[in-house]
């Protein structure tokens, strides 16, 4: 369906929007992994630099497209928060080089599965897409709660009424613009709770202006900036394994995507939206940054803003580009609070899991089987995110696997389903339909529910 134009101006304020709601989350990955791995103050600089500049290639892979790649739908990708953890036991235990070698290992290999990894399309029925997506919205509300409080739990000023305040605030900001705010200025209630939030942590004295002073104005990104990448058979493995993680979510990302600005996702358009973060993976490797995957919260910010056309993720790709060019500028997005950001995160994050919720409406629970799917998956799910100690006593490259809720609750769903309903499959769709929401055969009885 052709959604009605967006006038430049209106989409460029709209690209900022969706800039800011994954900056933080996407900044975030090299600090953790730098400052893990002890890298000194210029190395931290490129490092968060060459992310934001790749951030927007990346995107961009995704938005234009063409025959061989590239999904073409309002999608923005940044670093895959679960790659985290196993790039700094890689760079640990070997060093930065091999980490590197391993993601572009890695990338190549997406790339490759593109093809075979779309065909299995017909393991994401409503069914289990719904329930993927559920979890992926409802394990991240811990997050923004995290932020909401402080972002360190550790601290003493964590839960404090200051941050509590300004982070509800930026809720309220944003609930009463989306409810009583007209056309435009509806659409990027997200943005203004973000700018109104960051003012009222101001009168806090929750701002500082320090990493703006301390960036410097130009930056040129450089291939294998910290060496020669070196590949190492462990390494690739388990970032292979953390690719895979990151397809399956992309996987939920691309069929929410779908439903909201109600197109049908086939396998040629997953085989490309894989293609395009396989080859964002090895540009990553290559210009020494870290592994890319879909960003979920942006999912919510589609259906908040109510903008469903590509035209302002274009724009915020050209924002990233030129942020990373000119690192005193993308400095402005790191001085918004952490409460600030938790406030936003709550409502985007809850958005992405009522729309699993509303995926899962056309599913038939008057069946017991599909009820125990949907209940056992996203248990699962859930159920390690809050609690991921429960797989300590598993080897690390198992640990790094099923301490992921979304990995869980993807392999529970897709498993149970073919467990219960694989003698009575539901009719054969052509190639055309796609699976996302209005798919469903008509002899279920439910049909798609499109706003």
């Amino acid at each position: 369906m052709k959604q009605p134009d967006v006038s430049a101006p209106k989409a460029a304020v709209l690209g900022i929007q969706h800039l800011l709601a994954m900056y933080s989350g996407s900044v975030l990955v090299p600090i953790l992994i730098g400052s893990a791995l002890k890298f000194s103050s210029e190395q931290m600089t490129y490092l968060v630099s060459i992310d934001i500049f790749m951030c927007g290639i990346a995107t961009a892979l995704q938005v234009f497209g063409n025959k061989f790649f590239g999904i073409r739908l309002p999608v923005v990708l940044g670093c895959a928060v679960q790659a985290v953890a196993p790039l700094i036991l890689i760079g640990q235990k070997f060093n930065i080089q091999t980490m590197y070698g391993a993601i572009i290992a890695a990338g190549v290999f997406v790339a490759l599965i593109a093809g075979p990894f779309a065909k299995l399309r017909r393991l994401f029925p409503p069914l289990v897409t719904g329930s993927l997506i559920t979890v992926i919205g409802l394990s991240l509300i811990p997050v923004a709660f995290q932020n909401l409080g402080g972002g360190n739990v550790a601290a003493k000023s964590f839960g404090s009424g200051a941050n509590v305040l300004v982070g509800m605030a930026t809720v309220l900001l944003i609930l009463a613009f989306n409810v009583w705010g007209k056309g435009f200025v509806r659409s990027i209630a997200i943005l203004i709770g973000l700018i109104g939030g960051t003012v009222l942590a101001g009168a806090f004295g929750m701002v500082s202006f320090q990493p703006v002073i301390a960036a410097s104005w130009f930056h040129v990104p450089t291939p294998f900036y910290f060496g020669t990448p070196r590949f190492e058979w462990s390494s690739i493995a388990t970032m292979i394994l953390i690719s895979l993680t990151s397809m399956v979510e992309s996987t939920g990302v691309f069929f929410a995507l779908g439903d909201v600005v109600e197109r049908k996702i086939t396998s040629e358009d997953l085989k490309k939206g894989y293609r395009a973060e396989g080859l964002a993976v090895m540009l990553g490797g290559i210009f020494n940054t870290f592994p890319y995957t879909t960003f979920s919260q942006n999912v919510g910010l589609v259906q908040l803003s109510g903008i469903k056309t590509r035209k302002p993720v274009i724009f915020s790709a050209l924002f990233l580009v030129l942020l990373g060019l000119l690192p005193k500028i993308g400095a402005l997005a790191t001085i918004i609070p952490s409460p600030v950001l938790g406030g936003a995160m709550l409502v985007m994050f809850g958005m992405v899991a009522v729309q699993g919720i509303r995926m899962l409406q056309q599913v038939d629970f008057h069946n017991d089987k599909n009820l125990l799917v949907a209940a056992i998956s996203i248990g699962l799910g859930l159920g390690v995110t809050v609690q991921p100690q429960i797989v300590q006593f598993l080897p690390k490259t198992l640990q790094l696997l099923f301490s992921s809720g979304i990995l869980l609750a993807s392999v529970s769903a897709v498993g149970l389903n073919l467990l219960f309903n694989a003698k009575t499959p539901p009719a054969e769709l052509p190639e055309a339909d796609g699976l996302n929401e209005g798919a469903a055969p008509a002899a279920s009885g439910k049909g798609g529910n499109h706003d």
